[in-house]
């Protein structure tokens, strides 16, 4: 029994001299050196997609529709016949309304021969000049009256032609609520179908007063920190379109329900591939110039404050508070002053750490050995 404590009397100190190494040599940790590089930081935005010219067709008069000559998604131009109104009734009243040019007309006519009849009369003083100037009044009317005519008779054709509908613009047709036989009118909840043109789109999206105002003030920066003038959009399914967009207008005034501003960007649409109703995102980026960059993972976060592990000379580590001043990708953006060009940090195993724990650095080469099999 004594034999056996003493030989547990020799691996105790034997167990404490090889914990001692253990600290000595450090933890094996990844390890970054930090350098300055470019980056670029972006900001997404919800996003309405409208054709650049959005035009509801609407009949200008009432009656039957007759005949579609086109279909829900076909591409019209401009002038091309679309709906056929019946026309038989705008063509009694084009009828009607030249019967009277000719009646009119010949009243006209009447007139300007009494008038010539009582003239020389007048000037022979065989009757009064009143009964000449009642003539000349109601050769006055008579040319009023033709006038009135000729005008209803115009009117009459413009509602004849109304009844063939065209495509005020070039643009694809899109829904077509009403079918052939349906009654049609100027006051219709919907029109007959919205034509939209999509060789260039809008997209309408909105910024908060903060962001609008922080836009506004590094789209005129001078410096290499400017906001792209360049917009992406981000598709419904996450892929990003192939052509960029300019910011071209903005509503010019705050929403007071919303606290937000409307903006619009305008994108080539040459392949059709936008249409309106889409949704999407727009997609801002902001240069960062020489900065620096830290790993994302190599971050903890207390209290909404953020801190990385510094390496010191002698690879023990300490606590340091850094100021986030952007996210590109992975990384974040480190404030000026914060952290220094060449400084080590740990980019992984944080939870093992606290100030003045050794480490034993490890190098992108050590790190892809020991994930090799």
């Amino acid at each position: 029994m004594k034999k056996i404590i003493l030989l547990w009397g020799f691996a105790l100190p034997f167990l404490a001299c090889k914990e001692e190494v253990k600290d000595d040599t450090g933890l094996s940790l990844p390890v970054k050196s930090l350098k300055k590089d470019s980056a670029v930081t972006t900001f997404t935005y919800l996003g309405a997609i409208e054709g650049k010219v959005n035009v509801e067709i609407r009949p200008q008069v009432e009656g039957i529709l007759e005949k579609i000559y086109i279909d829900e998604g076909d591409f019209v131009k401009a002038g091309q016949p679309i709906f056929l109104i019946n026309e038989l009734p705008y063509q009694e009243q084009v009828k009607n309304a030249r019967a009277n040019v000719e009646v009119e007309r010949a009243r006209l006519r009447n007139a300007e021969i009494e008038l010539d009849r009582l003239q020389p009369l007048v000037d022979h003083e065989v009757i009064s000049d009143v009964q000449l100037k009642t003539a000349q009044s109601h050769l006055e009317v008579a040319k009023a009256s033709l006038a009135r005519a000729q005008a209803q008779e115009a009117t009459a054709r413009i509602n004849m032609g109304f009844t063939t509908i065209k495509a005020p613009v070039n643009g694809y047709i899109g829904r077509i609520p009403k079918r052939i036989g349906n009654l049609v009118a100027k006051n219709d909840n919907q029109p007959i179908t919205v034509l939209s043109d999509i060789e260039e789109v809008y997209v309408y999206f909105t910024l908060s007063e903060s962001d609008y105002l922080f836009y506004k003030k590094m789209s005129s920066d001078s410096t290499a920190k400017r906001i792209n003038p360049n917009v992406k959009l981000v598709l419904a399914d996450g892929s990003i379109y192939e052509y960029t967009g300019k910011i071209d207008a903005d509503a010019g005034q705050v929403n007071r329900s919303t606290g937000a501003i409307s903006l619009r960007a305008t994108f080539p649409n040459p392949k059709k591939l936008l249409r309106s109703g889409n949704s999407a995102k727009i997609l801002m980026e902001q240069y960062h110039p020489n900065v620096l960059l830290i790993p994302q993972v190599a971050t903890s976060a207390i209290q909404d404050r953020t801190f990385v592990f510094r390496l010191l000379p002698d690879n023990t580590v300490e606590r340091v508070l850094v100021e986030i001043e952007g996210k590109a990708g992975k990384n974040y953006i480190v404030s000026d002053g914060t952290l220094k060009p060449n400084d080590r940090i740990v980019t992984s195993g944080l939870d093992k750490l606290t100030d003045g724990v050794k480490v034993n650095p490890m190098g992108e080469k050590q790190i892809l050995s020991q994930k090799l099999p």
